[in-house]
């Protein structure tokens, strides 16, 4: 965009959710650089001066209300030339209106980009929606942003792929008959914008519902991102430290981003361990270089020094970001106990061994220095597992969270939402012979550490589907294409949100299988308290038709 508009100053004009678009992949050092020396939102209504020697690079959303702001700002051109650039397709009556408004004929250009998601990372996208349903159905607004997104994701990624989605889940369906439709309807830019290839089979864009597996989000992960996210809350690559103690002043809020930080790229899956044994080489490697920095002795040293003391910053920045992140992340696991609700939450989600579960989940119940917050997700755990145990006692658990002050509505509200009435999968591995026999060779051959032993549904759904062995009947394709073929390119669409832990597997999967590419989104990334917020959403105003003997809540 910036390179198209020439040279010379220029202010970029974006919505709420074009500056997070933005801002995922670009610093705003970056942009700078580029010569834009102002960062204006369309709906801010700021009284500026005429800047005629700037030039506007507008990037938006083509929604009705961006149209209309936009149309007012051409009436009265602030700007000496526009460049405008739509994040998706942007209707002929749209532009028509443009053109009316442009009198003073400012506008030079009028693209469409298709850039309309987040890309977390090279295999992850979202689009940042929250609590996307109501009981099992969408809220109409977030299934048209999803589906305009996902057009918009094909598009720019030149993808033209057989859909197919969940058969048991309804959202799964309206979504993914609902993209269908939109490419139906953009059969002239699909067909300029993404070659036909008959010698490779064509790729599969796989719609999920997260009910399906309810207990990935959670999960505590121990792997940085995923620690990160769970703990701290990565909000669109930023993590507040406001709260925490000897932070430095600087550093209130931290960008992590693998794009922007070699570190974080390289340590993204490294386990908490691991962590603590880089952190230990990233500091006396920084000490190296601080002691070289102190040495200046001849003009040679100072030419050296100035050299070399952009990166050295650089570097000093990036230690102390990843110091105190680090530091916080131990100091919550310690307070908190994570390690023993881990090793319990592990237990709950891969064994079953109802008696000592429950012995277990009780002695934590009456111990003080657990949060209830940790105590809620194991309950949810213990409910999910044991839901049809004949000596359930799931009443009596959500009376102990109610005495301790705790969400004690929780567990039962993640039945209604995801429970094995709402759930197409074998969750737990209790039907399939396959799965009986896979966990009890993992069972036998030991787990090389205990807090890491789940694995996502996801990777099974995967591995099935690479394999071509995803049954047809419980995943349909739209118009009931032939799949006769196994895929290389794979996009997956969760419904109700992914996780990091999901993403670290679709990683993985990358690396297992050559020439295979899957691509991750969701309506946005969980950790386990915004997954928690998406049930009590999703939920609120339902009937209970699958809890009502808990009489307690």
């Amino acid at each position: 965009m910036t390179e198209e508009s020439g040279p010379g100053m220029k202010v970029i004009l974006m919505d709420k959710e074009t500056t997070s678009i933005v801002s995922m992949v670009f610093s705003q050092s970056e942009i700078l650089q580029k010569e834009v020396y102002l960062f204006e939102r369309i709906d801010s209504h700021s009284k500026w001066d005429d800047l005629k020697h700037m030039k506007c690079i507008v990037f938006l959303r083509p929604t009705s209300e961006n149209i209309a702001l936009l149309s007012r700002e051409l009436k009265s051109p602030k700007y000496g030339a526009y460049f405008i650039y739509f994040s998706n397709v942007v209707s002929k009556a749209d532009i028509k209106t443009l053109a009316e408004c442009d009198e003073q004929e400012t506008v030079r250009e009028v693209q469409e980009v298709f850039a309309d998601y987040l890309a977390v990372d090279r295999h992850l996208f979202s689009f940042n929606i929250v609590s996307c349903l109501h009981g099992r159905s969408w809220k109409q607004h977030h299934l048209q942003r999803c589906s305009q997104g996902l057009l918009a994701l094909l598009l720019s990624l030149k993808r033209r792929p057989i859909i197919r989605y969940e058969a048991s889940s309804e959202a799964c369906a309206r979504l993914a008959e609902r993209v269908k439709e939109l490419i139906r309807r953009e059969a002239v830019l699909m067909d300029n914008n993404i070659p036909f290839n008959g010698d490779i089979p064509p790729p599969q864009l796989l719609v999920l519902d997260r009910r399906d597996d309810p207990v990935t989000p959670l999960l505590h992960q121990w792997t940085y991102q995923a620690m990160v996210h769970e703990l701290l809350t990565i909000d669109n690559n930023r993590v507040s430290l406001a709260g925490v103690q000897d932070a430095p002043k600087d550093l209130k809020e931290v960008v992590l981003s693998s794009e922007q930080d070699e570190f974080y790229a390289k340590n993204l899956y490294s386990n908490f361990g691991e962590i603590g044994q880089t952190m230990k080489s990233l500091m006396d490697e920084f000490q190296k270089k601080a002691k070289n920095h102190q040495k200046v002795e001849s003009i040679a040293d100072m030419k050296n020094f100035v050299e070399t003391y952009p990166l050295f910053k650089k570097m000093c920045g990036t230690v102390t970001k990843h110091v105190t992140v680090v530091g916080q992340l131990s100091s919550v696991v310690g307070s908190r106990r994570l390690l023993q609700v881990s090793e319990l939450e592990q237990e709950l989600a891969c064994h079953a061994d109802h008696t000592r579960h429950l012995q277990r989940l009780k002695a934590m119940l009456s111990d003080e220095a657990i949060a209830g917050t940790e105590l809620v997700k194991l309950v949810c755990l213990y409910a999910l597992r044991y839901e049809k145990h004949a000596a359930n006692a799931l009443p009596a658990l959500i009376d102990s969270l109610k005495g301790r002050g705790a969400e004690h509505r929780a567990p039962a509200l993640l039945l209604e939402y995801g429970g094995a009435h709402a759930r197409q999968s074998d969750l737990f591995g209790l039907q399939d012979a396959a799965k009986i026999t896979k966990r009890l060779f993992k069972g036998l051959s030991g787990v090389e550490n205990i807090y890491t032993q789940h694995t996502p549904l996801l990777k099974d759904t995967l591995e099935d589907l690479i394999k071509g062995k995803l049954r047809e009947n419980l995943y349909p394709a739209v118009g009931g294409e032939l799949l006769n073929r196994r895929p290389q390119d794979i996009i997956v669409f969760i419904v109700g949100g992914t996780t990091y832990e999901e993403a670290l597997c679709v990683h993985q999967i990358n690396q297992s299988y050559p020439g295979v590419n899957v691509v991750l989104g969701g309506t946005t990334i969980h950790n386990s308290t915004t997954f928690l917020n998406e049930v009590k959403e999703a939920m609120h105003g339902q009937h209970r038709t699958h809890t009502r003997h808990i009489r307690n809540l």
